[in-house]
């Protein structure tokens, strides 16, 4: 997966989701439904490969350094998700 699939929304929610958040956390966090947080769930699920948040967290646990929020000195593309290899 090349990270510029993910939209800069998605990669906010799969930040939040990578560290445990449930839906309706995430939904309060970012001021939007939890009916939007879920399609944004099943959109990343499915560019990145898999089929359940499980799947996504270990996803990102073997695939990303970090998942930290963009700094605005650093951008979006070496903030927010670094491969580890």
């Amino acid at each position: 997966m090349r990270q510029d699939e993910l939209t800069p929304r998605e990669i906010e929610v799969f930040e939040h989701v990578a560290q445990g958040r449930t839906s309706k956390q995430i939904a309060g966090t970012l001021a939007i439904s939890v009916h939007t947080v879920n399609n944004h769930r099943k959109r990343i699920c499915r560019k990145v490969g898999v089929h359940s948040t499980a799947e996504l967290v270990a996803f990102a646990a073997r695939h990303f350094l970090t998942l930290e929020k963009p700094t605005p000195e650093l951008g979006l593309q070496t903030a927010a998700m670094q491969p580890t290899a």
